[in-house]
């Protein structure tokens, strides 16, 4: 089975071509593979297959980005991750020109790529869709270390959810303690991407999304939050852990802008594989 190690601002994932649309992605061999040690290693698993017609609802794609967690669990959308299949595809001459439509499980999203001097991808724009705001500056009742507290929480969805919290300073903020109790909060029985966010400046957002480097998803939401909270303009920089992600809000669509870089491509080992799969 051929892969190829890939990440987008050090969101990183394994990237499975299932052309022809045989690879059955069980959730075991997403978890071996994103295993740190004992796998890959990596944030996620995408299979780059071909787009499913009933998925696309009449759209027109050119591939299909079937997005995996570490856990196994399917995702809707990953802005880093499309990122990565669209230089996978762009650069292989699989569509022709500088433009892939991926279709996702939150639509179809159009990603424009810019090369560099040898022709291979470097960075890519992702039109995101327009955000759907929530509740702005909510309250939010949380129990942390035994002790009852009040937050407020910004609300949104890039098609997914996200809740968004300012804090001075994010380095110092207590988002892999705090983060993983808003997470799973009852206010969201299907559970919700967290991020903190710090805003220096009306064109720059400084943000912290948990265990992962960075976040496409997640560097919009901070965007929009920054902006929808009066602390921030429509277009900034969202400087991550992984580097920093370009953020564009406009009156139609959000874009998305980051480079897209693979590191490794080879053949996962049989015995491993066999193994993996008599797990």
């Amino acid at each position: 089975m051929r892969f190829v190690k890939a990440h987008g601002t050090g969101n990183d994932f394994v990237l499975l071509p299932d052309l022809d649309g045989a690879l059955e992605l069980s959730a075991g061999l997403v978890q071996a593979l994103c295993a740190p040690h004992l796998g890959l290693g990596a944030d996620g698993v995408i299979r780059i297959a071909p787009p499913d017609p009933d998925l696309a609802a009449g759209q027109d794609a050119d591939v299909f980005m079937d997005y995996r967690n570490a856990d196994g669990g399917a995702v809707e959308m990953c802005g880093n991750g499309v990122r990565c299949v669209a230089k996978y595809v762009l650069d292989r001459g699989m569509v022709a020109g500088d433009t892939v439509r991926v279709l996702t499980r939150s639509g179809v999203k159009t990603v424009q790529a810019a090369r560099g001097a040898d022709g291979k991808v470097v960075r890519v724009r992702v039109d995101m869709g327009a955000p759907s705001p929530g509740g702005v500056n909510q309250p939010l009742d949380v129990r942390l270390d035994g002790v009852e507290q009040i937050v407020r929480i910004t609300t949104l969805s890039m098609g997914n959810p996200h809740a968004v919290l300012v804090v001075d300073d994010v380095d110092a903020a207590p988002v892999r303690t705090l983060g993983p109790v808003i997470e799973g909060h009852p206010a969201f029985p299907d559970r919700t991407n967290v991020e903190f966010i710090a805003v220096p400046s009306r064109d720059r957002v400084e943000g912290g999304v948990g265990e992962t480097l960075a976040s496409g998803t997640g560097s919009s939401a901070m965007a929009v939050a920054a902006h929808l909270l009066g602390l921030a303009d429509r277009r900034v920089t969202v400087a991550l852990p992984g580097g920093e992600i370009a953020v564009e809000w406009t009156d139609d669509t959000l874009f998305m802008e980051g480079p897209a870089v693979e590191v490794a491509e080879g053949e996962l080992g049989a015995d491993w594989l066999a193994a993996v799969e008599d797990a």
